[in-house]
């Protein structure tokens, strides 16, 4: 239920806030609103007041102490450093020097084996050991496996579904929608 989810991510944004907040925190730092302006003329992304984290290197983000939300444009130049407690995760599982959120690590397990380690994850979903060479594609993955994921090459929006959670990636819009 489309409700239900937006319900659950006002939750998310109320407790990951505390108090409700006028400006755009991204990796613990404030934001102009003029870079905010400059973000949505350049990339065409909308960022409402609160307190966000992004991984530059994969373009994901979410709201500060929760999951990935999505994913947008990588390598901007926004915000301070992710640090490694940005998503509260306790699994043992790092990305891009970010601890994975259980729900993280429970989506990435509809796909493939994950065990407790430090790993490096790009934009195309080449993913590795840290210092090593890549091992996978997250995306190739998602395509063999039961996960309905797809993405065109052509146009860099991709879609799909998994476990009752409906999602569309492109390079300016990150949609997702679950019960």
């Amino acid at each position: 239920m489309k409700f239900s989810y937006i319900i659950i991510l006002l939750f998310l944004s109320i407790q990951a806030h505390g108090q409700p907040t006028k400006q755009v925190y991204i990796n613990g730092e404030v934001i102009s609103s003029s870079t905010i302006k400059e973000l949505h003329q350049a990339y065409n992304i909308n960022i409402q007041p609160g307190k966000y984290w992004y991984d530059n290197i994969c373009g994901a983000w979410g709201i500060e102490g929760g999951p990935t939300l999505g994913f947008v444009m990588p390598y901007i130049k926004i915000g301070g450093r992710l640090k490694e407690n940005a998503s509260n995760g306790n699994t043992g599982v790092w990305v891009n020097g970010r601890q994975l959120h259980q729900y993280d690590v429970i989506q990435l397990r509809k796909i493939t084996n994950v065990l407790p380690g430090r790993y490096w994850l790009d934009a195309y979903g080449n993913a590795g050991y840290e210092g090593g060479p890549a091992i996978l594609n997250l995306v190739e993955i998602s395509r063999r496996s039961n996960s309905t994921f797809f993405r065109n090459s052509y146009t860099g929006i991709g879609g799909g579904s998994s476990g009752g959670t409906s999602y569309v990636i492109g390079k300016d819009i990150s949609v997702i929608v679950g019960n």
